[in-house]
């Protein structure tokens, strides 16, 4: 009987195969410029695929991806969308249209959040050591992590949408449904450089998940996703006006249900750029220094 390989084991076949560069492991920290994009690539492939056996062995992983967007949607219209539907003008069934595709901008900021406390999980445990001590591309480790967790984030967006049909949202515009998917993948490939970084520079997972909270609650309540912002204090308008969780949620909404889309996908689009310009080479930077 043929056992399931272990994703080390995977890791290893992967690399074998791969085009690699001809330095000693310690040197290896210098040799990402010798390697091809082909290389580059291959070496990506082999950590994403290990990181999905990591997944596949260990499925309570995916815990948070499955549950979060059932009990929040059902939190948000049950709870509280009576109440924020009058205020639309609507009630129950006017909220659960207004507050589903600011969901899907909230999935894409939450589970970033898991990125950066696996990657810090990762190098307490010596697996960090072992991929710097390999003739790889610094950047295929922050690339595979990203990728996996952007696979996890469309498998949680799934399942929001399922709950969300069966709470009663009507999918009207599939077209503008998969434009909302694509720039929240755009948007939450940026954020998670900044907790790349956090897993990289804090000391564990729970510094890295502390951190997080702290940057993720004003980002999501002071924004649109949940009600709208023309009842909030004029100071805090000019936040959540430019919060790009905000800019997302209506670009969402502009999207999937139907209003103005031009501003806020620009705006939406222009923080992705710069969130990731500045964060991911401080991130790439860390990771190859760190000790």
């Amino acid at each position: 009987m043929s056992s399931r390989p272990s994703p080390t084991t995977a890791l290893n076949e992967a690399l074998r195969a791969a085009p690699s560069i001809t330095t000693v492991p310690t040197a290896a920290t210098t040799g990402d410029a010798r390697i091809t994009l082909r290389g580059h690539l291959r070496h990506t492939g082999a950590l994403v695929r290990r990181n999905l056996l990591w997944i596949r062995q260990d499925p309570e992983s995916m815990a948070d991806a499955l549950l979060m967007p059932v009990i929040f949607t059902l939190l948000f219209v049950f709870v509280f969308g009576g109440a924020i539907g009058q205020a639309l003008g609507g009630g129950q069934d006017q909220y659960v249209q207004y507050v589903i595709p600011g969901m899907i901008a909230m999935m894409s900021m939450t589970l970033s959040q898991g990125v950066g406390t696996g990657f810090s999980q990762d190098f307490n445990s010596g697996v960090m050591d072992r991929f710097r001590s390999l003739p790889i591309g610094r950047g295929s480790v922050l690339f595979a992590k990203i990728s996996v967790e952007l696979l996890r984030m469309l498998f949680a967006t799934a399942v929001l949408m399922i709950v969300a049909v069966a709470v009663g949202f009507e999918i009207n515009n599939w077209p503008g449904l998969f434009a909302t998917v694509a720039l929240s993948t755009v948007f939450a490939s940026s954020i998670m450089w900044v907790f790349l970084t956090l897993g990289v520079i804090m000391k564990n997972a729970q510094s890295v998940q502390a951190m997080g909270f702290l940057v993720l609650f004003p980002l999501q309540f002071g924004s649109s996703i949940f009600s709208p912002t023309a009842t909030m204090p004029g100071w805090l308008q000019g936040f959540t006006d430019y919060n790009p969780l905000s800019t997302l949620a209506d670009a969402a909404r502009g999207l999937m249900v139907g209003g103005p889309v031009a501003h806020d996908l620009w705006v939406t689009l222009a923080w992705s750029v710069a969130i990731t310009a500045v964060m991911a080479p401080i991130a790439i930077h860390k990771f190859r220094t760190k000790n």
